[in-house]
């Protein structure tokens, strides 16, 4: 006997209406997020543009400290051996008093790397440098346990750091220790140039993101009186704020943000000058970036658990707490953003008596509060970094697609940082790769095994929601899905290209 139209529901049917419902509740609720960790980019855009155009920049004039005082340059290192010599070269022609600069190489490695190192150092220690090649017997707290050991066994009372993929200008103390006349004063920060950003659209796209990360967050943070960290190289410590805030902590991945905030805790000022510049290496391929990426994802969210609580009962106005919750978790927009793509298809089945028009209304509101401040705020920072029109229209969306592509990556490395385990410090591969020479040899493999393999079937997955979305008439849903597709599928083909390029270069070098 059939069922008549007014039969009762079944168990079966009612399981699925409530399931439905609990997608599409799910779906607003990640959707209202994202807008509001995006929109965040308008009010840093209006904190920063309050300074007005010849002030953004500036920083009051530096203070005289005569004599200068001893700064010890720490170059912590583990198996770099493409660019080890190149840093110790880099750090030996920094201008400076005679008697008053020390440099550290803080070798952890256990591959050629000491041996180059040891060459470069004693090269230099030949023609007078005060320059020493540290190594300890294990690796206990990765960088942040060799910077506290370099530190028990320096004599300056400032503390320079360098990564291995930085090649500082001979200038860089001369220009920054002025800053240190202010005893307030415990960092400054450098801005990161980028020595092979026109060699792929990939790193076009993270130079577009760290421009806009260095000239316009740091700028607004640091002129409203808002904390803002230190970025783990290419800056300056005030050794006194070192010891006074703790030390350097191994309890998280991102020891350089966390030392941060504990030292703002303690009241002291940070600076950052965008008018000195250290260029880097950005990582060559997309595996190399999802290591930088895991890390730096995973440690932010670790020192939110840690000091979040802390900033909350700190004597502290309304405003600096609240920019501290959304910079500690900014990482969370990455799971928020993978979940709305996997709820799309679901809320597509979900009945709806909306009509059309409000369907894209509401899709509309969406990309104008969720996509159009990301772009806006990355086209900003690429501009004031000195790019044309036609960069802008270039970089930009390669590093918004780039941003959605990485968000399997992060998400996983988000709720990795939630548990209780720290993990292991993920070295990134390094290949001396320069605008005008590029890497042509792969001494660190970057991946392991097959890799790119979720991000396509993830891009996979959203062709075909896109190919229902177009039959059932929910045309408003195609641009996002198109941006799934075209970011899941540029990341796991690079991914699949560098795990390539790791199986013919015979394996991967361990890293840390």
């Amino acid at each position: 006997m059939t069922p008549g139209p007014f039969a009762p529901p079944t168990a079966a049917t009612t399981l699925l209406a409530w399931a439905q419902l609990l997608a599409v509740v799910a779906y607003a609720l990640a959707q209202l997020l994202i807008v509001v960790y995006a929109s965040h980019r308008y009010l840093l855009l209006w904190r920063w543009r309050q300074r007005g155009p010849a002030r953004r920049g500036a920083l009051p004039p530096s203070g005289q400290w005569e004599p200068l005082p001893c700064v010890t340059v720490q170059l912590p290192v583990f198996n770099e051996s493409r660019v080890v010599g190149r840093l110790i070269d880099a750090a030996a022609a920094l201008e400076y008093p005679p008697g008053r600069l020390e440099i550290q190489v803080l070798d952890d490695s256990t591959d050629e790397t000491r041996e180059h190192a040891a060459a470069a150092v004693a090269r230099h220690r030949a023609l007078g440098l005060d320059i020493q090649h540290l190594r300890r017997p294990r690796r206990d707290g990765y960088k942040a346990g060799a910077l506290a050991a370099g530190l028990a066994r320096s004599r300056g009372a400032l503390v320079a750091v360098f990564d291995a993929d930085f090649v500082p200008p001979a200038d860089f103390l001369l220009r920054l220790v002025p800053r240190f006349a202010d005893p307030a004063v415990g960092m400054v920060q450098a801005r990161w140039g980028h020595l092979n950003r026109a060699r792929s659209p990939l790193t076009a796209a993270q130079a577009t993101l760290l421009d806009a990360h260095f000239l316009i967050e740091h700028r607004a943070r640091m002129h409203a009186g808002l904390f803002f960290n230190f970025n783990g190289t290419a800056g300056i410590w005030r050794r006194a704020c070192i010891d006074d805030s703790g030390g350097w902590s191994h309890d998280t991945l991102t020891e350089d943000l966390d030392l941060s905030y504990r030292a703002q805790l303690r009241g002291w000022r940070f600076v950052f000058d965008s008018g000195v510049e250290a260029p880097a290496e950005l990582p060559g391929d997309m595996e190399a970036l999802k290591s930088q990426q895991r890390r730096w994802t995973k440690g932010s969210i670790q020192t939110a658990r840690k000091l979040l609580p802390g900033v909350w009962r700190a004597p502290l106005p309304g405003r600096v707490k609240l920019e501290a919750l959304f910079h500690l978790t900014s990482n969370v927009a990455y799971p928020l953003l993978l979940a709305l793509g996997l709820l799309l298809l679901p809320v597509l089945l979900a009945p709806t008596s909306l009509p059309a028009v409000a369907v894209w209304a509401i899709q509309a509101g969406v990309v104008a509060l969720g996509v159009v401040p990301v772009c806006v705020f990355l086209a900003v920072g690429r501009r004031v970094a000195g790019g044309s029109l036609s960069q802008v229209i270039r970089d930009v969306p390669s590093a918004l697609v780039l941003g959605v592509g990485l968000s399997v990556n992060n998400a996983l490395a988000v709720l990795e940082g939630l548990g209780p385990r720290v993990g292991d410090w993920e070295r990134t591969p390094k290949t001396g790769d320069t605008a005008q020479r590029p890497a042509k040899d792969h001494r660190y493999p970057s991946a392991r095994g097959l890799a790119g393999r979720s991000e396509l079937a993830l891009a996979a997955w959203f062709v075909g929601v896109s190919i229902f979305a177009w039959r059932a008439g929910h045309l408003g849903a195609l641009p996002f899905t198109a941006l799934l597709v075209v970011g899941f599928g540029s990341v796991g083909l690079g991914s699949l290209k560098a795990s390539l390029v790791s199986r013919q270069a015979g394996g991967v070098v361990a890293g840390g």
